[in-house]
């Protein structure tokens, strides 16, 4: 154990027992699971992404880049997420990552070996290779090879929450830059939110000691603002994305407090937080040193060397190397030090402050200086580096090394909204651009490195960004707390307050070049050869160097290792850091859980879906629902057959033998009125209205502007001018948004109002050679008569005292009637229909047998009207006639939609027993090579009862579609190929005797 006896911000009472590999770990209340496994001894945590290499942890925070792991399991899996911010409970599931079989022997590992064939762009170039199909071979291996953790593959069990938050002031991080903002703040009087990524609020400063005064300030503060009612604190929240209208997108994790989805109720929430004026406060990132095996596991950033030791009472080694190029990696060592490690310090610097020196001799520490690290030696854990320094090449013992290479602000979130970062030579570091109107920065993140720094721009921060909000309640200066009366000329125990000179920090440098490898990005195994060879091969735009090496698009996105791949590609070009240029940072910050995301999003709650007024029954009715579009609608009734195959045979034979009863209350229905209502349905339609007479239906068609058909319908006159429009349930919302805008553009001085009533009625139809019986004893007191209500005709009446409208319409070629009631009746109509029609055999259908039906039939739908066909396309030219004026009319007569070649309207039929035919299929002639998108394609088949075969729709080339001529379907899906013969569209009936008997 490398647990101390003492210190740390941990609860030391309440052990806590999780599982890493399958190994029972014992942790305390407050450990991260990598503080946990430090604790431990482990060393090696993980395995890189390309090498498999041995790694250990690097961080103590969200840019963690080596030690990913998997937590849960089943459903609960949740892969890639950073040790350093999974908060351990009792009976957490722990995984490492990309080993097989086991984290210390790793199969894989091998392709350290093979690393000259794994370079930058390796798989452009390697797997290309030396046939045109070899990628079709590697890329089965290479799929099964790559990525990091695994997701569970079962239905996630768990919740996701959405809320909506609002605020005046939103503070972005609470490290001491942030409390200070938000204390302000809210003593302005404004409603303050802080939001905080970690369990605990401090930022850095969790990582001084308990005992410094810093810690004195956080604690002081905390209970100041916890105290207050106009301040929520948000731990475990991290704003992932910053969006237009001061809006940050938060994720809210519970998912750490238990591990059991029965002792909780949301594991993790997504917050839309709108502010009036937003503080970022999102301090910055210690970076890495470039050198020889820098991804030996001990290797380990500086500061994470001292939050462990600080915060989590962990002394990570005890002989502990601390490279470093500026002041802060002196704390670090003096820390350590203090709990009794043994610690040289190597500073690039030859002559850093006098000052600092001489404090890290006396609290123990050997400092040499003009010296930096070459090389690390050991495999699974340090045991040395090479160091160059004044004297030449030495090797140090050490079992730990802790590099610093200055500091990173974190801008991610300012760059959201398109502030460009702005290169500061003097820190060596990119800080936000000119942030937008409501935003303020303070801390870290604008380059002020001192804990005096950050309390005093928080303070300011917090105070403008209140003002901005019209809130200016007297704030005095003397509640900005005491931490401002350090002396910034002495150097308190922790070194917390120390600056970082200009003239004393050192541009990132890499190393001279030893043995090993010297990675950049240690998540994406990108070296800096891998950024010399991009070079050479002129990728040398930041934005190419990323995509051609990986470099920063790990799921740490780069956080340590974006300015030093900036420094090295500078360095090449010969060039700065600021002509190089950054990458763009998009959203999110860190990886944020597609459940988050949706939330209550799943299932039948991904999207909003409609019910029909008969919604119910055809549930308790043993209705096997699909969704179509917006709507669900009955798919077949489980009583017609086993399956869908069974039982839309089955229904097809109702509606032709006796009759069928089918809900179409998901048609669009429009009511159109007004003087020029005639004038407006003869433009939108290619065929006229004008002229129909009043208690008549016409089915019309639609086209776009550019010709193509855009839906079909009927549209029946009410009155001189009132007209009733149906639409296809897939379009209805389409062609309303339609009607209005040409009223709107086109044609605002026509005098017409149109006005969607989809959801007033509710529809049946009623099909088949039984249906009139059924009508007369339904209705008694309507004629229903062939002379009463001939085909496309209409009758109006009333049921229950509501009003009732029968029009008579056939899709299925049956005699069929389509009945309109009031929604609130709709149910009730539609058991007094089936229980009138139960003498004559009527059984509900559903939309499968429907659309079975009118393939027989020959009517065009959705799988012809597909967006891409004509009216001479589908065989419909003869509804326009010789009219003009109508939309698409002018467009229509393109040459290209006149070719010989184009596609026409057929009927296919299967010839060949015991196969059938396939929607999507593509056609061929016999013994032609199967290759490309061929003559056409089958658009809609079924199996027709009547017809005792396969039958379908297809669009073929016009010159080819002659009845009796055969074609080879071919469906690669499956990698079946049949003979099909050219037919008429119209399977059945093709004088209409049925529908007009």
């Amino acid at each position: 154990m490398k647990r101390l006896n003492s210190g740390g911000r941990i609860d030391r009472s309440q052990n806590v027992s999780f599982t890493f590999d399958g190994q029972q770990i014992t942790g305390t209340r407050g450990d991260t699971v990598a503080s946990a496994l430090l604790a431990n001894d482990f060393r090696v945590v993980g395995r890189s992404f390309k090498y498999h290499r041995p790694r250990g942890i690097y961080s103590a925070g969200p840019e963690e880049p080596n030690a990913l792991v998997t937590i849960g399991t089943g459903g609960r899996r949740e892969p890639n997420l950073p040790a350093t911010m999974v908060e351990i409970v009792d009976g957490l599931v722990v995984e490492s990552q990309n080993r097989w079989p086991s984290l210390n022997f790793d199969v894989l590992s091998v392709n350290s070996l093979l690393s000259p064939f794994l370079s930058a762009g390796f798989y452009y170039k390697t797997f290309m290779g030396p046939t045109k199909k070899a990628w079709m071979f590697y890329e089965h291996f290479i799929r099964k090879a790559a990525g990091l953790g695994r997701a569970g593959e079962e239905v996630d069990p768990d919740k996701y929450e959405v809320r909506h938050l609002f605020a005046d002031v939103v503070v972005v991080g609470a490290g001491p830059a942030g409390l200070s903002a938000a204390l302000a703040a809210a003593k302005a009087g404004s409603r303050a939110v802080v939001i905080e990524q970690d369990f605990m609020v401090g930022g850095d400063l969790l990582s001084d000691p308990v005992e410094s005064q810093a810690s004195t300030w956080l604690a002081e503060t905390v209970s100041q603002l916890s105290a207050m009612d106009n301040v929520s604190i948000m731990t475990r929240s991290t704003a992932f994305g910053s969006y237009d209208g001061n809006v940050l997108g938060i994720v809210e994790r519970h998912d750490f407090q238990s591990p059991d989805p029965s002792h909780r109720e949301v594991r993790q929430t997504l917050a839309l937080l709108r502010a009036k004026s937003i503080v970022y406060s999102t301090g910055s990132i210690e970076r890495p040193l470039a050198f020889s095996n820098n991804d030996r596991p001990g290797v380990m950033l500086a500061s994470a060397a001292r939050t462990y030791l600080n915060r989590f009472g962990i002394l990570v080694g005890k002989r502990v190397l601390v490279a470093t190029d500026n002041d802060s990696g002196y704390r670090a060592a003096c820390d350590l030090s203090a709990a009794g490690a043994q610690v040289t310090l190597a500073d690039s610097r030859a002559q850093p402050a006098a000052h600092i020196v001489d404090h890290a001799g006396l609290a123990g520490v050997e400092v040499r200086t003009g010296t930096t690290i070459s090389n690390v030696i050991g495999r699974a854990a340090v045991t040395a580096v090479e160091l160059s320094g004044r004297n030449g090449m030495s090797i140090l013992k050490c079992d730990i090394v802790a590099v610093s290479g200055g500091w990173s602000p974190t801008v991610h979130l300012t760059s959201h909204l398109g502030v460009k970062p702005v290169y500061r030579e003097d820190i060596g570091a990119f800080i936000p651009g000119k942030v937008g109107s409501g935003h303020f920065t303070a801390g870290a993140i604008t380059g002020s490195f001192t804990i005096t720094d950050a309390i005093k721009d928080g303070h300011q921060a917090g105070l403008d960004a209140s003002a901005f909000c019209g809130v200016t309640k007297p704030v005095q200066h003397s509640t900005i707390p005491s931490l401002l009366k350090f002396e910034e000329n002495t150097i308190p125990s922790s070194m917390s307050a120390l600056s970082l000179p200009p003239h004393e920090r050192t541009p990132p440098k890499i190393a001279n070049r030893s043995k090993g490898k010297i990675f950049i990005d240690l998540q994406m195994d990108v070296t800096l050869s891998d950024i010399e060879l991009s070079h050479r091969e002129g990728y040398e735009s930041v934005e190419h160097l990323k995509r051609y090496t990986t470099l920063g698009m790990g799921t740490d996105q780069g956080k340590t290792s974006n300015v030093l791949a900036l420094s090295a590609m500078a360095a090449l070009r010969n060039t700065s850091i600021p002509e190089v240029g950054t990458t763009t940072f998009r959203p999110p910050y860190t990886p944020v859980a597609v459940g988050t995301l949706a939330g209550h999003s799943v299932g039948h709650h991904y999207k909003p879906f409609r019910r029909t007024p008969m919604h119910d029954w055809h549930l308790a009715n043993g209705a096997q629902m699909l969704e179509t579009g917006l709507w669900m609608r009955p798919w077949f009734y489980k009583d017609a057959g086993r399956d869908v195959d069974e039982a839309y045979v089955a229904e097809m034979r109702l509606v032709r033998e006796r009759a069928g009863l089918m809900d179409i209350s998901t048609l669009g229905k429009i009511e159109i009125q007004g003087p020029d209502a005639a004038e407006f349905l003869d433009r939108i339609y290619v065929n006229g209205f004008s002229r129909l007479a009043v208690g008549r239906a016409r089915y019309g068609v639609m086209l776009r502007d550019d010709g193509v058909v855009f839906d079909d319908g009927t549209s029946t006159r009410l009155g001189e001018n009132h007209y009733f429009m149906t639409t296809s349930t897939a379009k209805s919302a389409d062609v309303m948004s339609r009607l209005e805008f040409l009223l709107d553009t086109a044609w605002p001085d026509l005098r017409v109002s149109v006005t969607s009533v989809s959801d007033e009625w509710a529809a049946m139809s009623i099909a088949g050679p039984k249906s009139r019986d059924i009508l007369k004893a339904a209705f008694p007191d309507l004629d229903v008569s062939n002379e009463a209500l001939p085909h496309m005709g209409l009758v109006d009446g009333r049921y229950i005292g509501t009003a009732l409208r029968i029009i008579r319409l056939s899709f299925s070629g049956e005699r069929a009637y389509e009945i309109y009631v009031r929604a609130t009746r709709g149910r009730e109509l539609w058991c007094h229909l089936l229980k009138c029609g139960s003498d004559h055999g009527l059984k509900p259908y559903g939309i499968e047998a429907l659309g079975a039906l009118r393939v027989e039939k020959g009517h065009v739908a959705g799988p012809e009207i597909d967006g891409r066909t004509t009216l001479d396309d589908l065989g419909l030219r003869r509804m326009a006639g010789k009219r003009s004026g109508f939309v698409g009319e002018v467009l229509g007569r393109r040459e290209a939609f006149h070719e010989p070649t184009r596609h026409s309207l057929v009927g296919l039929v299967c010839v060949e027993a015991g196969k059938r035919l396939r929607g999507g299929a593509l056609l061929f002639r016999p013994n032609e090579q199967m290759v490309g998108h061929g003559l056409g394609r089958i658009t809609s088949v079924t199996f027709s009862p009547t017809l005792n075969a396969w039958v379908g729709l297809g669009l073929l080339s016009g010159n080819l579609a002659e009845e009796g001529a055969e074609f080879v379907a071919t469906y690669p899906l499956k990698g079946e190929t049949v003979r099909a013969k050219v037919v008429s569209p119209v399977f059945l009936d093709p004088k209409g005797e049925r529908l007009h008997g």
